[in-house]
């Protein structure tokens, strides 16, 4: 058996699988923590490496496409820190970072697992319920039904309807979009065909608005991985559009992504400062994240 004890999580393989524990301290990332323990079987991977660094290292995993829901959600999307398949290793433990590494490599090559895409998902999706979001509202989904409920953010569109509540079994497909600069992100549940352009998320019922102020807001692609897997044939169809992944989570027609606002219309940028006073003064955001994002809105004006 091989283990990696670091801050940022333990890493386990007894020969067939790599057990994953995410750390529990306060610089984790919420959507690992959320996410939790996962137990990666040997025929679900692709590779490892270590990559060292000055201040330590990374170990990788690299899954086979289609293994696992929460990686097809996010569509390549993650950042370093909340992906849940990578391991942040001290400077001093980059010998035992490299046996690690050394000791799934072999087995790989034992058992000869092939690298190439799966033809249904090999790792369950996140535990239901499970809830997430952050923006305009938060979603939720207890393996039945997707409920979204909207806070004071939300644009009188959706606050004045109220929550929304559909059994899994109308989903036809679901997005999840992360928010990159200023441009909002979402989390988009499509019911039937939806043939129509959909509407903006902001003004959308069955869609967060994503607004990147929080990594808390992350965790809203955990709810579009526990849907994905209930959707009727969606583990087959993954490996086969392996060639088109950016096809497999939207509608049937091209998606009409939120427009975003001129990188010159200070107003807007100008609003989006007074939204981030308003967040800090709630409480929503730290100081810390308060002062990031303020100082990348300052420099679009």
């Amino acid at each position: 058996m091989a283990e990696i004890i670091q801050r940022d999580g333990t890493w386990t393989f007894d020969g067939e699988t790599v057990r994953i524990v995410p750390g529990g301290g306060k610089g984790i990332h919420p959507l690992r923590q959320e996410l939790g323990e996962r137990v990666v079987p040997l025929r679900a991977l692709a590779g490892i490496a270590f990559e060292p660094g000055r201040k330590g290292g990374r170990v990788r995993l690299r899954l086979r496409d289609g293994a696992c829901p929460v990686l097809r959600a996010a569509e390549g999307r993650l950042k370093d820190a909340s992906d849940p398949y990578q391991l942040a290793v001290e400077k001093d433990r980059g010998g035992v970072a490299e046996y690690f590494v050394e000791e799934v490599r072999s087995a790989l090559l034992i058992e000869q697992v092939p690298t190439g895409p799966v033809d249904g998902f090999l790792l369950p999706g996140p535990a239901v319920p499970v809830a997430g979001g952050g923006g305009d509202g938060t979603a939720s989904f207890d393996g039945e039904t997707v409920r979204l409920t909207w806070n004071w953010k939300a644009d009188e569109v959706k606050s004045s309807a109220g929550p929304v509540a559909f059994p899994v079994s109308e989903v036809t497909a679901v997005r999840w979009m992360p928010s990159i600069g200023l441009e909002n992100g979402h989390l988009r549940f499509v019911r039937g065909s939806a043939t129509a352009p959909a509407p903006a998320a902001e003004f959308d019922p069955y869609s967060l608005d994503l607004w990147g102020l929080s990594k808390k807001e992350y965790t809203a692609v955990l709810v579009a991985a526990a849907v994905l897997v209930r959707l009727p044939g969606a583990a087959q169809k993954e490996a086969g559009a392996a060639a088109r992944p950016a096809e497999i989570l939207a509608p049937a027609g091209p998606a009409t992504p939120a427009p975003a606002p001129p990188a010159d219309d200070h107003d807007v940028l100008l609003r989006r400062l007074r939204e981030l006073g308003e967040l800090r003064e709630a409480g929503i955001l730290t100081d810390d994240e308060f002062t990031a994002a303020k100082q990348a809105v300052l420099k679009r004006l």
